[in-house]
């Protein structure tokens, strides 16, 4: 069969994404800022460095002006003289590690003797390291460059967790924009003669694959079905809304689309997880025949359709409508059944993604199916609350504080 005409759209659709944001990190060159009062020093530092082409050199002469000098100059390392006039250099170590822009910034002490006492205070104030001047030109290269490096490592760590955070800001704005989306494709309550209905759609925080919705075959026939893409994200979410609107728009050639089990067979080979990313969905479709009071329906590796069958709120049987087909996508030749089932006055169907039950309870197991059906029993009208206000209050006083691991989707059928 030829995939759909819809599909064929989205994928020659340019669909953005975010690119890696850890790709592109600022490479910043190894920068050197002298301070000493002495120019002989500044000179010497600076001859030593001279065939080093990939360090910048920086001086300042004026101890007054080191701290703004190095603001506007970036250095990765600070060799500062201890002895200098007017200013104390211990106190200028303190003022370096007290401005905002400065304090990181690795900043080795140049003092004219060994000092065990004054290196003591130097460390206790912030410095990183000791040298008596003028050191070794291999031994102050290789500090240099060590101490530049680890700064580097620290600058392109910090920028990289900005860029990470206004990635994942941006993917949060996107995902909630997602789910608004895929709120407006569902269709508004009804309420007419033949049957009322009722919904409730909550996104996980990384929004789900769960699109469902009902719409009119025929004056004679109600569809009603559920699509859960595996997986979170963008992604899932566009495929589920793919099938949705194949379903609504009844685009799948040479397929019957009053008989559930065409449908789903034409769906698994229109949507084969090898072209579709190795993605997979469950669904459940339903036919509801107004003047039979009928209910055709086939699934394919999703949950129950829960049927309240009965006279009274008190005196029901509970039905559980699946066929148990496979996922649709997962193998070429999955076949899929039909199943029939009659419908009395006021029955209420509960349609349900996994999301609505599948949540950790307080003793750390999962909430299962059968439970799951023991709370839709519960008959909350007779609480003065209503039905899908009730099971999801319910969910949530498992699930505890904070949002559900998977979206939570489920709608409520009643025949009239």
């Amino acid at each position: 069969m030829n995939e759909p005409n819809f599909l064929k759209e989205i994928d020659a659709a340019t669909i953005s994404h975010a690119t890696n944001p850890l790709s592109a990190l600022r490479n910043y060159p190894v920068t050197v800022l002298v301070i000493d009062d002495q120019l002989i020093i500044i000179e010497a530092v600076r001859r030593m460095l001279a065939e080093e082409h990939d360090i910048v050199f920086h001086s300042c002469s004026d101890p007054s002006k080191a701290i703004q000098k190095a603001i506007d100059c970036q250095p990765t390392v600070i060799l500062q003289d201890l002895v200098m006039p007017n200013v104390d250099g211990l106190v200028l170590v303190q003022q370096f590690r007290a401005n905002p822009s400065t304090r990181d910034i690795p900043l080795a002490v140049l003092s004219s003797k060994e000092d065990p006492l004054i290196k003591a205070q130097a460390f206790g104030l912030g410095a990183n390291d000791y040298m008596v001047k003028l050191p070794n030109k291999l031994e102050l290269i290789a500090r240099i460059r060590y101490h530049s490096d680890s700064y580097i490592r620290l600058l392109q760590r910090n920028e990289a967790f900005e860029k990470l955070a206004e990635s994942q800001s941006t993917l949060s704005q996107e995902l909630a924009e997602a789910a608004d989306y895929v709120r407006t494709l569902i269709p508004p309550p009804l309420d007419d003669a033949f049957v009322k209905t009722s919904w409730m759609f909550i996104p996980s925080t990384q929004l789900g694959g769960d699109s469902f919705g009902y719409h009119w075959v025929n004056p004679d026939n109600l569809a009603l079905y559920l699509i859960d893409v595996c997986g979170h994200g963008i992604g899932a979410a566009l495929l589920s809304i793919s099938v949705v609107n194949i379903l609504r728009a009844q685009n799948l050639p040479n397929t019957n689309f009053l008989r559930p089990s065409d449908v789903l067979s034409s769906l698994n080979e229109s949507f084969p997880m090898e072209r579709h990313n190795n993605m997979l969905f469950s669904i459940w479709l339903g036919i509801y025949n107004v003047r039979k009071r009928q209910i055709t329906y086939s699934s394919g590796g999703h949950p129950p359709a829960i049927l309240f069958s009965g006279n009274a709120a008190t005196d029901f049987k509970v039905f559980e409508l699946t066929t148990g087909g496979m996922m649709v996508g997962a193998m070429s030749d999955s076949e899929y059944r039909t199943g029939t089932c009659e419908v009395g006055t006021f029955n209420k169907l509960y349609v349900i993604s996994d999301g609505v039950y599948e949540i950790s309870k307080p003793d750390g197991t999962m909430l299962q199916l059968s439970e799951f059906v023991d709370i839709l029993t519960q008959n909350p009208q007779q609480q003065g609350i209503a039905d899908l206000s009730y099971i999801l209050q319910a969910a949530q006083n498992l699930n505890g504080p904070g949002p559900f691991l998977d979206d939570y989707s489920i709608m409520e059928f009643v025949f009239k």
